[in-house]
């Protein structure tokens, strides 16, 4: 019996088979997890293409976090699918490579700082909100950083919005505790997903990486990241919450 035996569980932002959220659905569907998808707009057609190759085939959702439409009637779409929900994965993050990114910290616009932070951050504390009518009892809600505690290079208004984002987490585990709600946060280290590849310079962390991890980092591999969301969603880690578990090849215990 698998660790997610019986729980059903949403993964959102699930785009290529190189996104970290397909192998969460994929390991979570060998635990014995149901499990739905989300994506939105033009991308929706790339997810409906990548999850033939889950088995079974996962339920596909339109969920753009940044529609109150869409979230106000999530509970009701996912109802179609699920009678309840054991734990929400949020994988989805976006600031304009054009403007928010690759050095250009300094001269972006608020507009689109104010977009990497409501998609990036605070849909955490959004989509969690949407999906609760469905969440009965004990519930586990993960989201993925890249570590933010610190600066990078060329990370820039991602990095803000990733602070946000772990600072959301831990606020969401204060008030969502008492319900039975544990919120985590996975930190990884750099992975050639489709968002890395947007951002400019962004290979010089694997240099890094390749570099100072203790344990090494391979950066095309999904695999550890991907379990330590599934154990977070599990009854494994029953007392944890407002955590952020770092899976990055020991990285960010070093100095120079």
């Amino acid at each position: 019996m698998g660790i997610l035996e019986g729980k059903k569980i949403l993964v959102s932002g699930v785009t290529l088979d190189t996104s970290i959220g397909f192998h969460v659905a994929r390991i979570a569907q060998a635990e014995g997890a149901t499990v739905v998808v989300s994506n939105f707009g033009r991308a929706m057609s790339l997810t409906g293409r990548v999850i033939k190759k889950l088995d079974p085939v996962p339920p596909l959702l339109e969920i753009d976090v940044t529609n109150a439409d869409h979230l106000a009637g999530l509970a009701d779409e996912l109802g179609k699918h699920v009678d309840s929900l054991d734990g929400i994965v949020h994988s989805l993050a976006f600031a304009n490579p054009e403007t928010a990114l690759g050095g250009k910290f300094l001269s972006t616009p608020w507009s689109d700082v104010s977009t990497a932070l409501h998609v990036s951050a605070y849909s955490l504390a959004s989509l969690t909100m949407a999906c609760k009518p469905l969440i009965t009892g004990p519930a586990s809600v993960v989201g993925l950083t890249f570590d933010a505690r610190v600066s990078w290079p060329v990370y820039d208004w991602m990095g803000v919005a990733k602070s946000a984002l772990e600072s959301t987490s831990r606020y969401l585990a204060r008030y969502l505790g008492p319900e039975g709600i544990r919120v985590n946060i996975v930190a990884a280290g750099p992975l050639e997903t489709l968002a890395k590849k947007a951002i400019g310079g962004a290979e010089e962390f694997n240099q890094v990486w390749g570099e100072r991890a203790p344990i090494g980092w391979e950066p095309r591999d999904m695999e550890p990241t991907a379990k330590a969301v599934v154990a977070l969603l599990s009854d494994w880690f029953p007392k944890t919450t407002g955590e952020m578990i770092h899976v990055d090849g020991g990285l960010h215990s070093t100095g120079a």
